[in-house]
């Protein structure tokens, strides 16, 4: 009787631990072989001249392809890097290792399903199964206390009915080794040059080093526990966690940060719980709408009439120039450092889509080329909320008037523009 080989591929779940899809393909076949492909959609310019991913979040991305190696070796296994279209790619290794069957973790967002759709098509072709998996949510859908259609669209009464009706699972076993086919060429990690950018400047005003992987997340979050309990917070954890990259491409599971926050003296009370909760909320939005969550369709009535001179208005406000020192500030350091604060996001957002009434979609895809923890659901939803899409207005945090924005004192070192120095080759 021929070995059974299932395919695991990794996209936004970069870790070994609470891995729902490397688990099951240990336990359900002889042989496990671990795909990571650098799709180059993902690497392009846009028609608008931004970057799907700048180089800040790249660079992050490849140290965690390069932990997720590490710690699948460590197991006994290891990991099939590519780059190039995974509809192409995943097929040429499944026949090539005579795979039965090819395990992933489902996604909402509109252009990665259409390319996992690609995938599962490309598959068929050969008579193989795509088989999807649940595991980018603290809450698992089928816990939820209402179906997706029936979501409510208020966040503030999605929290109770969920806290109120829903239980987190329990983490998923590690396991223990892996066992993987005798792999003929493992492939190289890619470096940035490679992927068409070049290598970001770190700027010395950052007050934290970012570093991808599971095995930096999970020193993070215990720095991030023991810190607030020796502070006296361990009821509250309100000190900012700096998870937030970590948990955006799978390197922490969202079920662990929670299990390891609430255990002992901790409680579901936390500001970081709360943060995994709306995580959870705006994927299951996108579930639930669709690209129409974000649609000008979906926008209460009243929407801003947008200014005329927009792509000047946000060339000033992406470079930090809107004269707006707390704006400015907040942009210059997303700019150098790939992060600023969730409430400063809020503030810069809603600054751009209502005061100076630019497409809030410009802003979404700033973003994305900039965010180093980005995610396509909760970046297309704090956008469209503080936008004006159809949610509950009690719900907004950080939505402030541009006479309150402007009287924000600053403090940030990032109140103006740095610019590093250049050393010209000598001639």
């Amino acid at each position: 009787m021929s070995e059974k080989t299932i395919l695991v591929w990794f996209r936004n779940d970069l870790r070994v631990h609470d891995n729902e899809i490397l688990f099951e393909a240990t336990r359900k076949a002889d042989k496990v072989l671990p795909v990571y492909i650098f799709d180059p959609f993902y690497f392009k310019t846009t028609d608008s001249d931004l970057q799907k991913t700048g180089n800040i979040r790249a660079k992050f991305l490849l140290e965690s392809v390069a932990d997720l190696r590490l710690n699948l070796q460590k197991l006994g296994g290891d990991l099939i890097v590519r780059i190039g279209n995974p509809a192409d790619i995943i097929p040429q290794l499944a026949q090539q290792y005579e795979v039965c069957e090819v395990y992933h973790h489902r996604e909402v967002a509109f252009e990665e399903t259409q390319i996992s759709e690609e995938v599962e098509t490309a598959l068929w072709k050969i008579k193989l199964n795509l088989k999807h998996f649940i595991g980018h949510t603290l809450y698992h859908k089928e816990d939820l206390p209402f179906p997706i259609k029936d979501i409510p669209d208020s966040f503030s009464v999605f929290k109770k009915k969920v806290e109120r009706e829903s239980e987190v699972r329990p983490c998923i076993e590690t396991p223990e080794r892996i066992n993987i086919p005798q792999i003929s060429d493992a492939g190289n990690i890619p470096v940035l040059a490679d992927l068409g950018l070049t290598e970001p400047v770190e700027d010395p005003r950052s007050d934290f080093h970012y570093e991808g992987g599971e095995t930096t997340g999970l020193r993070q979050l215990a720095h991030y526990i023991s810190n607030n309990a020796q502070n006296g917070l361990s009821k509250g954890l309100k000190q900012p966690s700096r998870l937030s990259a970590w948990i955006s491409l799978g390197c922490l599971s969202m079920r662990w940060v929670y299990r390891e926050v609430t255990q002992g003296s901790h409680n579901s009370n936390s500001p970081l719980v709360l943060e995994l909760l709306w995580r959870d909320y705006f994927r299951f939005m996108f579930k639930k709408h669709g690209k129409q969550f974000y649609s000008p369709e979906k926008f209460n009535d009243g929407a801003i009439e947008p200014a005329l001179n927009q792509d000047a208005l946000f060339e000033k406000w992406k470079t930090g120039n809107t004269g707006v020192p707390y704006v400015d500030s907040s942009m210059h350091q997303l700019n150098s450092t790939g992060y600023i604060s969730n409430p400063n996001r809020q503030i810069v957002a809603g600054y751009l889509a209502n005061e100076l009434k630019v497409d809030w979609t410009k802003g979404a895809a700033y973003f994305e080329e900039k965010l180093i923890d980005y995610s396509p659901a909760s970046n297309l939803g704090n956008w469209a909320f503080v936008a004006g899409a159809v949610n509950d207005p009690k719900d907004s945090r950080y939505f402030l008037s541009s006479k309150q924005v402007a009287e924000l004192d600053t403090k940030s070192q990032f109140i103006s523009t740095w610019l590093p120095e250049i050393f010209e080759e000598p001639v």
